[in-house]
């Protein structure tokens, strides 16, 4: 079990060292800026949208290892999904880390098990969750600010 603690914590903190599709994008068909003001965490959340597909996402902006991390990952689960699996993906993710039992709907998370372990600390399910909230804003094309407050 601790080498799998010990895993989990380099996934993250390789996300967080090296984060994958951190840029701006050019011209995104969906945009929105999420605002942690708890732990100062903000993250610009960039797609585009192709036959209902997420054909790019980036994601830009400051945050504590968790968020970067979180972010990263998520950019990397969600590209190439429709709308309707990233949809399924988010409310998997965050049932995941808010809830104690998962939903029958429940798609499987994948790589991004290796966060579910921010559970056992509340105070960073925010951090874990901003991107998520901030990408579901962007597709819903809500120009705007998303907080975790």
């Amino acid at each position: 079990m601790e080498n799998l603690r010990e895993l989990y914590q380099q996934v993250i903190l390789d996300h967080n060292k090296n984060p994958r599709n951190f840029r701006k994008m050019g011209e995104p068909d969906g945009f929105a800026h999420g605002n942690n003001p708890l732990c100062g965490d903000q993250i610009d959340v960039y797609i585009k949208i192709k036959d209902g597909i997420v054909d790019d996402i980036s994601f830009d902006g400051a945050g504590c290892a968790i968020c970067m991390s979180s972010a990263s990952m998520m950019t990397m689960a969600l590209k190439g999904k429709t709308e309707e699996e990233a949809d399924a993906l988010f409310n998997s993710f965050h049932h995941a880390l808010t809830e104690d039992e998962a939903h029958p709907e429940d798609v499987p998370l994948g790589k991004l098990e290796v966060l579910k372990g921010v559970k056992d600390y509340p105070i960073r399910v925010k951090c874990a969750t901003l991107a998520w909230h901030t990408f579901e804003a962007a597709l819903r094309k809500l120009n705007g600010e998303v907080s975790t407050e």
